[in-house]
């Protein structure tokens, strides 16, 4: 059985698992350490090496990161410290954890683990894309299963501000927007990326899709839209998947 360590760096929580790569299923309980203050990067990795300590893990990891990763170096910091940007996050969790860390951006590691043990196992083909709908809006897009990495359509621009800044569920929470007034928003984002890419499926995953119920049913649109099905396990289980294919 193929295992790996999948952690999922956020603004508030570092949590992680052991991974089956073969199922998709956790071997361990999920971890979870709170990010420390500022999320300065050597403060992270001290955290990050508590975690597989605490799995008395050795072997490879996969680690989500709120960034824009390039060949394992943050280039953006979301919800953390700016500190990262240009950071080796690979050597620098590599070096604190002892172990082989293979870095990629959060949303990309929920989209890779929908796409192989979620919604998207059975709606692999042509334009599939995944929105996180959390503190801000993470984005996967997939061709015929193929991943793009580090999309941010998040900071696409929707009457002149980041489309996070108004559809997100941080952004739905700050302005009190009933579902109905969040889903006109939403929509409006939505209609904008249908017209840029004429996807086959949205996938909608992230905090927010635990209520999908309440707004999906109010959206219009040409594109079929789904919630997702792993929820807050996807970054992790995904992380896992990307760190096994690179041993």
């Amino acid at each position: 059985m193929k295992t790996a360590l999948g952690i999922d760096i956020g603004g508030s929580g570092i949590k992680g698992a052991v991974v089956n790569l073969e199922s998709g299923e956790l071997l361990t309980e999920r971890v979870r350490l709170p990010t420390p203050d500022q999320a300065k990067p050597e403060a992270v990795a001290e955290v990050v090496a508590d975690l597989v300590r605490s799995l008395r893990w050795n072997g490879v990891i996969g680690c989500g990161f709120p960034a824009v990763v390039h060949q394992g170096v943050a280039l953006t910091a979301a919800n953390v410290h700016k500190n990262w940007i240009g950071t080796d996050v690979n050597r620098l969790l590599s070096e604190a954890t002892g172990c082989p860390t293979y870095t990629l951006n959060d949303a990309d590691a929920a989209g890779i683990a929908e796409m192989r043990f979620g919604v998207g196992r059975e709606n692999s083909r042509g334009v599939v894309i995944m929105l996180t709908l959390g503190t801000g809006i993470g984005s996967a897009i997939f061709t015929d299963g193929h991943l793009v990495p580090n999309t941010e359509f998040g900071h696409l621009k929707i009457r002149g501000k980041d489309a996070e800044w108004r559809a997100s569920d941080a952004a739905r929470k700050r302005k009190k927007l009933t579902w109905k007034k969040y889903a006109k928003r939403l929509q409006e984002f939505l209609n904008e990326m249908e017209n840029l890419f004429w996807p086959d499926l949205f996938i909608v995953g992230g905090g927010l899709s635990k209520q999908a119920d309440k707004f999906l049913p109010l959206l219009s649109l040409r594109t079929r839209i789904v919630p997702a099905q792993l929820q807050n396990l996807a970054g992790i289980i995904g992380a896992a998947l990307y760190a096994g294919e690179r041993v």
